[in-house]
């Protein structure tokens, strides 16, 4: 308990240790489908899928990607939004043993390219619209892959006129005309023709890799990250432990967070099927449109990224929507402002509690208890059977209580290395501790507090500055709906603090108003010198906001 003093905040109902099974993670799917054939999986713009059904089309993937010749540990690239033909192309490529790489359907040709190559990926799942743009991608005909497996959203139901989905196709602004061969094929008629036999490959869980998913990339490409079939089993169940109060069969998850995005695989596609829940497919954050879908289809959990939540509560008709149905939501991917965690909590009368990951981790490490003792601000304690430390850059040395430091983690949950980088994992990896880059304390009662990534750290005339110190007085002010800070170039200080501000409906930009708020809640030296008042901030469709991407506006670099 010594060098763990977050156990002594455990609920009671969780335990710090479980036994993980090493089982093939499709096998949350199928358990769910034999316990509850008829109960509802998917709901996707009116249509609804069972799980009985779901398991049908997995396995016909399952076996059409083996009547291909695809066989186990070849890679599979899953290249959609939130939609059924992603989650059978997920499941399916694990039921055959397969390997999936997730590529977020937003990608340009170059990033796609990179990925795609990187995987040495043999076939890819998409829509029609995104064909001409990975056929670029490799090679102008497409000719580094053996096949393009093309699907709609007209595969599953007819297409609203007023759907709004990620990807708008060219022609006619409805659909794209593919002309198939023998490397482009209908997905939904490969399904059609594909034996619904059950066909479970059998994996050995430790070492056999599930997902090979890519991270962001700060600087340079993408790493591709190996994250094993035990490594997804156990995050999900330690999801699970977390939310002990959650109902086998009765939980309806709202899909806004992309499933392209390892936290929504991990806490909505995995963790809804394993409890048998409902996963209303948003195939991009909305705002009206899943204000409409709470208040229609009354969703309990609602995983998000904080601007999702800030999106909500700034809302100008949020009141006349009933958000009541809202029980649990963690968010995760970037800092959640306390004034953003009050604000929602009212309104719906729900818990919004903040955790922590990295894709790395699978990702979750650390949340806040969701019913006992939280702290403000904190990202909580390490989940079951997650060991944490604050160490010393460079040296690994423990820093003491309340020192700065990085945070290192180590779990069943952590990956098993980079693909085809060796000195990457090598640097990442020490003793079975993940570096996590981030820089954080904790304290004396085992919470921890992530100050930034220390790419980000801003380093002004000999200061450190954490960008979201600076971002928390921002959110505070009554007139700011979003901002973010960054360092950018100054010739006297090295960087200076520039706050990036999106307001609030009807408020005006007022930057002596903001700088002298600033001042009466941070060190001179820590208050943004510059401000850029925007209508939006540049986002990934998981809701994070792109710092990287301001900070090359401004002609610089990121860290």
């Amino acid at each position: 308990m010594s060098n763990k003093p977050w156990l002594r905040h455990y609920p009671a109902e969780v335990p710090p240790n479980f036994e993980y099974p090493a089982h093939n993670l499709a096998k949350f799917l199928v358990d769910s489908a034999g316990r509850y054939p008829e109960k509802t999986a998917l709901e996707f713009m009116g249509a609804k899928i069972s799980y009985g059904t779901l398991l049908d089309q997995c396995y016909r993937f399952a076996n059409a990607l083996r009547k291909l010749g695809i066989g186990k540990g070849e890679r599979v690239a899953v290249m959609l939004p939130n939609c059924p033909q992603a989650v059978v192309a997920y499941y399916g490529t694990l039921l055959m043993g397969g390997i999936v790489v997730m590529t977020n359907p937003l990608y340009m040709p170059r990033e796609l390219e990179h990925q795609l190559k990187d995987a040495g990926t043999r076939i890819i799942v998409t829509l029609d619209a995104l064909v001409p743009r990975v056929k670029k991608a490799m090679g102008g005909s497409g000719d580094g892959l053996d096949y393009i497996l093309v699907t709609s959203v007209k595969d599953y139901l007819p297409f609203p006129k007023n759907v709004l989905y990620p990807i708008k196709a060219k022609k006619d602004g409805m659909y794209v005309k593919i002309d198939y061969s023998d490397r482009v094929l209908p997905f939904k008629e490969l399904l059609k023709e594909a034996s619904a036999e059950p066909n479970e490959a059998a994996v050995d869980g430790k070492e056999d890799l599930a997902l090979i998913q890519y991270t962001g990339g700060t600087t340079g490409f993408a790493k591709g990250v190996m994250l094993t079939h035990a490594n997804l089993v156990a995050n999900t169940l330690q999801t699970h432990l977390w939310f002990y109060r959650g109902r086998t069969a009765e939980e309806k998850y709202l899909a806004a967070l992309p499933f392209f995005h390892v936290f929504g695989m991990t806490v909505l596609l995995n963790k809804a099927v394993y409890m048998a829940g409902t996963l209303i497919l948003m195939p991009r954050f909305e705002v009206d449109q899943v204000l409409k879908a709470i208040e229609r289809q009354r969703p309990t959990v609602f995983p998000g990224a904080p601007t999702m939540y800030v999106a909500i509560i700034n809302h100008p008709e949020v009141r006349k929507y009933d958000l009541s149905s809202i029980n649990v939501c963690i968010s995760g991917a970037a800092p959640l402002p306390l004034e953003v965690q009050t604000r929602f909590e009212a309104l719906t009368g729900g818990k919004l509690i903040e955790g922590y990951g990295l894709t790395e981790a699978s990702p979750v490490t650390h949340a806040n208890n969701i019913w006992e003792k939280r702290k403000n601000g904190s990202i909580g304690i390490p989940f079951p059977d997650t060991e944490a430390r604050i160490v010393i850059p460079d040296t690994l040395e423990d820093a003491a209580p309340g020192e700065i430091g990085e945070l290192a983690v180590r779990g069943p949950q952590v990956m098993k290395g980079y693909w085809n980088r060796p000195e990457d994992t090598y640097k990442a990896l020490k003793e079975g501790w993940l570096l996590t880059g981030d820089l954080g304390r904790m304290d004396e009662d085992g919470f921890f507090y992530i100050l930034d990534r220390r790419k980000d750290l801003i380093i002004a005339g000999g200061y450190n500055i954490y960008p979201r110190e600076v971002e928390e007085v921002l959110f505070e002010h009554p007139d700011v709906a979003e901002a973010i800070v960054a360092g950018v170039f100054d010739p006297y200080r090295g960087e200076t603090v520039k706050a990036y501000v999106v307001l609030r409906s009807g408020a005006s930009p007022d930057e002596e108003s903001l700088k002298q708020w600033c001042k009466e809640k941070l060190a001179a030296y820590k208050v943004p010198k510059i401000y850029e008042f925007r209508d939006s901030l540049p986002k990934t469709l998981a809701g994070k906001v792109l710092r990287r991407k301001l900070i090359e506006e401004e002609g610089g670099e990121p860290h």
